[in-house]
């Protein structure tokens, strides 16, 4: 399954969204990855080991299920998580990359990648769409979270 759409972050028409700055999208986008429990409250553990320049490897718990992923962070433009084939699991990913179309408009879009072919996406389709209709949620949920931080200048706080 191959999947990916768009949030808007800032509408300079919708008076009543708060802007966000570049800035403070990209630290919280990184504090998603540093610090996954903000944004995935059935996460038991996320262990960070062998931090590199442009990224880091980390251990996610769930219960019994661990996942090993490495985040790539390519600065104000894009968080990218790959998954490796491990266990019972099949190698994936996920981007967030920012998008300024212009000055005053900001989005993230997402882009999730099982690394299924075609005929197993067709077999899965309907599974797929419970899929994509979780992730959208998440990510939705994950920019009302980066919200709540910045207003209370907690993304402010990660810049100093």
């Amino acid at each position: 399954m191959k999947f990916e759409h768009l949030i808007e972050i800032n509408d300079p028409l919708n008076p009543l969204i708060d802007a966000l700055s570049l800035k403070q999208l990209w630290s919280g986008l990184v504090l998603r990855a540093e610090s996954p429990k903000l944004f995935v409250p059935h996460l038991d553990e996320c262990v960070i080991d062998e931090r590199t320049e442009n990224g880091f490897r980390r251990r996610l718990t769930y219960g019994k299920l661990v996942i090993e992923d490495r985040v790539v962070l390519e600065p104000m433009r894009q968080v990218r998580y790959e998954v490796a084939a491990q266990q019972d699991i099949s190698q994936s990913s996920l981007t967030m990359s920012i998008e300024t179309p212009t000055a005053d408009t900001l989005y993230v879009r997402f882009q999730y990648d099982d690394g299924h072919d075609a005929a197993t996406d067709a077999a899965n389709a309907m599974y797929d769409d419970f899929r994509r209709s979780a992730y959208q949620e998440s990510d939705i949920d994950t920019i009302r979270v980066l919200r709540d931080l910045a207003q209370q200048g907690r993304l402010d706080a990660l810049l100093n």
